[in-house]
């Protein structure tokens, strides 16, 4: 465990930590494992120990924990950011993934405000195309007759004031629903960042939603939101307003009143990380692939492998940390021997792990379905280009 500040620490995925972070910051993530066991578990000697979800969970007293991969020797913290995000960069199907803008050149710089500046350059990008206004009704007492004159509220309220009409008019302003979801996710990062950088842009927003009303009830909100092609371009910022606003985070997890967290199952990111290489080097490349079935007759039991080639080389990877043999597990053999069987142009099966810098490397092959086929394992190098 590395302390960056006494509210804020890094580990590394599968690593515990005792109550040395705090008797106080322990017991509010304590909580959080009793409700997410699969997120965050009991260790030995009543320690918590993170599992292979990776990204920042800060409690409800501010105490962020950063969660890093297990890539690099000896736990170098600032190469196993720089790879994390260089990953997320490939992440398929979701808001979270990075662009080719270079966020970090210091490791050091905390994720969350990463996961905030990324919003932030949303803004921006949303901004320069415009942000959207629309013919808002408006109900107000004037001292000029402006729309429709609303004779019974005029009535009311007007008696003793001949000089007043109350009437009702549509009126052009960017006070609409989406444009309310961005500044208050806005005001809420507002309190969440304390990064100069970022606190200095979130207040140049702010200024320019200035004629926005800020939302209380912001649930609501997202059930009101205008679905059609003119809005296509805000989709992205109010998916991600979504996640800081309602916490919900890429791997759902509960009490979220308690806690803010961004998670991200490794299993998926080095599978979209691993796929996104072999499809930008090589022809005719499936991913998820789904045209055989276990059981061709029955629509459950799907064999899905990661990668295709060609139809004549399947590669599937597993997010697991293997020394030797016996590390591989047989429900991966017996996964990989499934894909054999049903692949029938398919020779050649790769189970490919992650290179882990302090892992001994090994040789493992092994011939299958009358020798004609092979399964091999082999290490991927995350620090590759």
């Amino acid at each position: 465990m590395k302390k960056i500040t006494d509210k804020y620490y890094q580990i590394i995925e599968h690593q515990s930590f005792s109550k040395d972070i705090g008797e106080k910051y322990f017991k509010e993530l304590e909580n959080f494992a009793q409700n997410n066991p699969t997120l965050l578990s009991y260790s030995k000697k009543g320690e918590l120990k993170a599992n292979q979800y990776v990204g920042i969970i800060q409690t409800k007293s501010g105490f962020v924990l950063e969660i890093l991969p297990k890539i690099a020797k000896n736990n170098n913290y600032e190469k196993s950011k720089k790879v994390f995000l260089k990953m997320l960069k490939t992440l398929q199907n979701t808001s979270f993934k990075l662009s080719n803008k270079a966020y970090l050149k210091s490791q050091k710089y905390p994720l969350l405000e990463i996961f905030i500046e990324m919003f932030l350059d949303e803004i921006a990008i949303l901004i320069k195309k415009g942000i959207k206004s629309n013919y808002i009704l408006k109900n107000e007492n004037q001292n000029f007759l402006k729309g429709k004159l609303k004779i019974n509220e005029h009535i009311k309220k007007n008696i003793s004031h001949k000089e007043r009409f109350f009437v009702e008019y549509d009126e052009y302003l960017p006070n609409i629903v989406e444009n309310k979801i961005i500044k208050t996710t806005l005001k809420k990062l507002y309190k969440l960042s304390k990064n100069f950088k970022n606190q200095k842009r979130i207040r140049e927003f702010l200024f320019l939603f200035d004629e926005v009303d800020e939302s209380c009830n912001f649930k609501n909100l997202f059930s009101k939101i205008t679905k059609n092609r003119n809005m296509k371009y805000y989709e992205k910022v109010l998916n991600l307003s979504k996640i800081f606003l309602l916490n919900q985070s890429l791997i759902p997890y509960k009490g979220k009143n308690e806690v803010f967290a961004i998670l991200f199952d490794m299993n998926r990111l080095f599978e979209d990380y691993v796929g996104s290489w072999f499809k930008k080097r090589y022809k005719n490349v499936k991913l998820q692939d789904k045209q055989h079935k276990l059981f061709e007759n029955k629509k459950r039991f799907s064999l899905i492998p990661d990668i295709v080639i060609d139809n004549k080389v399947i590669l599937d990877t597993k997010w697991k940390i293997i020394n030797n043999e016996n590390d591989i597990s047989q429900s991966d053999l017996y996964q990989m021997f499934a894909y054999a069987s049903k692949y029938q142009e398919v020779k050649r099966i790769y189970l490919i792990y992650p290179l882990i810098e302090d892992n001994p490397k090994f040789n493992y092959k092994m011939k299958i379905c009358d020798k004609k086929k092979t399964i091999r394992v082999v290490y991927f190098d995350l620090k590759r280009t």
